[in-house]
């Protein structure tokens, strides 16, 4: 039998959905399963948006241009400017979700054996799409004490060397729920800017901040603007992770062109996705505002549940629609597993992402997990109810008593 090739072997597994089969054998035996493992929000997709899907006087489902349609991304440019960020439709490349675009970037800006720096915890996928352009992600420890702020300018220069080439950052935090503030990255942008290196961000969760605070785009890093790529998408914007429709946004002109090159090859981004991404801009903003309002409802549940449980450490997150939290476990992979194989209360259990596959950093996050707050708050009371018992019942459970953090904000 053929082998398969070195890089398929070692491609990372994803923290996320690596227990999936084991979820699934659970529901057969009839538990019920809160899945707090993965983003995939409740919230309803704007139904004005799939009312354009079914209503589209469409007769054939044709190849759209590879760097999308143009009428939707001139519509993205005034979704853009409501955040202060002026640009071109042609400095927008439609991709299939923020993967491709994260992925493309990728390839287009760095060459095999170029090191990126990242603060660790990060979205795992990073290191996956990394691994796949034969890249490496070279991690910035944050520390959960801190409600994992980004660590300064000078930790990142001190971190640098001759194969370092671009930082890349998740802005608001994914997995973390960190908000990065305007002076941080502005700080971040004179270092970018002396080394001459690429600054990526994915801006994923812009929407999303809360406790008053206000997101800033890197796009409006006028001194860095040729350094800076930006990935986005409608997933959970919409909540409409299944339409795979992501962007790649950069007033970079090289980089465009390589981008859209890539873009040619796999010929254009998915057809009915774009119908119902150009639709939901036209959404009311009380959509969005509602939303966020739900989902800040929901991250104080999360918090004052895990302020009651020993041992627990966590924070108060910013953004976003995570958290991530240190448990009195002996390791949190095995702890999802059990979950999963060994747990149920009262007819139920809850599938959580063990916290070592966001980082890249040997041993670490080896007793966190990272939890979406992404179910209705009833559904997440008795999420927490099963959790708290679970952390009572484990075989591995390490006695310890270590502080709740009051929130995280820079």
């Amino acid at each position: 039998m053929p082998k398969i090739s070195q890089r398929g072997e070692c491609t990372p597994l994803s923290p996320f959905r690596k227990f999936a089969p084991l979820a699934e054998r659970a529901k057969a035996q009839g538990r019920k399963i809160y899945h707090l493992n993965i983003g995939q929000p409740d919230i309803l997709t704007p139904p004005q948006a799939l009312q354009a899907v079914r209503e589209h006087p469409l007769r054939v489902l044709a190849y759209s241009s590879a760097d999308g349609n143009l009428s939707y991304r001139q519509k993205l440019t005034g979704y853009y400017r409501s955040f202060g960020v002026e640009l071109a439709a042609n400095q927008i490349i439609v991709t299939t979700g923020a993967s491709e675009a994260i992925y493309l970037g990728l390839l287009s800006c760095f060459n095999q054996g170029d090191e990126i720096l990242s603060p660790e915890p990060f979205y795992a996928n990073y290191n996956g799409f990394a691994h796949m352009a034969d890249i490496e992600v070279r991690a910035i420890p944050c520390r959960i004490e801190d409600g994992f702020a980004l660590p300064s300018a000078a930790d990142f220069e001190r971190c640098l060397t001759p194969k370092t080439k671009g930082i890349f950052l998740c802005n608001p935090n994914n997995p973390t729920g960190c908000v990065y503030p305007e002076a941080t990255l502005r700080e971040l942008a004179e270092v970018v800017k002396r080394h001459d290196l690429y600054l990526f961000v994915d801006e994923v969760y812009r929407e999303f901040c809360y406790d008053g605070q206000d997101f800033f785009s890197a796009l409006r890093l006028d001194d860095i603007r040729e350094h800076v790529v930006v990935v986005d998408s409608i997933s959970k914007r919409y909540s409409a992770c299944g339409a795979r429709i992501g962007a790649l946004i950069t007033y970079n002109e090289r980089v465009l062109e390589a981008v859209n090159r890539y873009a040619m090859l796999r010929l254009s981004p998915p057809g009915f996705g774009q119908i119902l991404a150009e639709a939901a801009l036209d959404v009311d903003a009380g959509y969005l505002d509602e939303v966020k309002i739900e989902y800040d409802l929901r991250r104080q549940t999360v918090f004052r549940r895990l302020q009651q449980m020993p041992g627990v450490t966590s924070y108060l997150p910013g953004g976003a629609f995570y958290c991530f939290a240190r448990f009195p476990i002996d390791d949190a992979d095995k702890f999802c597993r059990w979950l999963l194989e060994d747990f149920e209360y009262q007819g139920a259990t809850v599938m959580l992402s063990p916290g070592a596959g966001f980082y890249a950093t040997p041993g670490a996050g080896l007793n966190e997990v990272r939890m979406a707050y992404v179910i209705c708050r009833d559904d997440l009371e008795v999420a927490m109810d099963c959790l708290e018992h679970a952390l009572m019942e484990y075989p591995g459970r390490v006695e310890t008593a270590l502080p709740i953090l009051e929130e995280a904000i820079l």
